[in-house]
């Protein structure tokens, strides 16, 4: 739907139609219309994009100010990751959905701002898994042979523990996602998410909230497709963590041996 969205859509989502208020699904509205007369279904199609979007955005800045910055910090000696970590602490110590009305109230709406505030949101999640798993593979003997080959600190990172640690950031990236599609979506219902125009399924929930009597499918279709999509999400993360799991692959031989 988020790819093929402009063909899967029978109408403008924008366009409204003032004698078909609030009208149940048919032949002419798949799945009915709003308060304004507009087709619920294009809306519900065109707002998967943007929803996507901004979920995918917001994970990739929380990966850059967290796993990249972390790292580093890491990479460079203690002083440098003591003072990361620490203003990292103080973002950790906020919570995600108050952290990221602040940054909007500060900053302004659009859907810039929303990505920054769900990138700084998110980021601690990140810099704490690439932490854990930089000390992991540092205590390593690959590592320390590496190092006393002569490579720096920067060459042993890029070329020996990035690949190796890497894994476990995808695994959390898929886990953040629908995390930031949830919150995107309790930002436009606040009405400080992306541009009121971009059609949200956050903001289909908002607007069709004060007409749920005479509309509950302009409610219940985007809540349905959130549901289902933050699912879908949770279990492609949790598949991902299986099967990257360096481990796993151990215990598989170490299992074969056995028998």
């Amino acid at each position: 739907a988020a790819l093929f969205g402009p063909l899967i859509a029978t109408h403008d989502p924008l366009d409204q139609d003032l004698l078909s208020l609030n009208q149940g699904p048919g032949s002419a509205h798949l799945l009915g219309t709003d308060h304004l007369g507009r087709d619920v279904f294009s809306r519900l199609v065109m707002g998967a994009r943007v929803t996507l979007m901004v979920g995918i955005g917001g994970t990739l800045v929380a990966f850059v100010f967290g796993a990249v910055l972390g790292l580093g910090a890491l990479a460079l000696g203690r002083i440098p990751e003591m003072i990361v970590f620490a203003a990292i602490d103080v973002v950790r110590a906020v919570p995600g959905i108050l952290l990221a009305l602040l940054l909007i109230v500060a900053i302004g709406a659009g859907t810039g701002p929303v990505l920054l505030a769900l990138g700084l949101s998110y980021a601690p999640h990140f810099a704490y898994v690439a932490r854990a798993a930089y000390k992991r593979e540092a205590a390593q003997d690959y590592v320390r042979a590496a190092g006393l080959f002569g490579g720096g600190r920067l060459h042993v990172l890029s070329l020996h523990v990035l690949p190796n640690v890497m894994g476990g950031l995808i695994t959390l990236a898929a886990i953040i996602l629908p995390r930031c599609i949830v919150t995107e979506s309790v930002l436009s219902f606040l009405g400080l998410g992306s541009s009121p125009d971009a059609p949200t399924w956050g903001r289909m929930v908002s607007d069709a909230s004060r007409y749920l009597e005479l509309a509950p499918h302009a409610i219940l279709v985007p809540v349905l497709a959130l549901i289902a999509l933050t699912v879908s999400l949770l279990l492609v993360g949790d598949a991902l963590r299986t099967s990257l799991d360096p481990l796993r692959s151990v215990r598989g031989a170490a299992a074969g041996g056995s028998r």
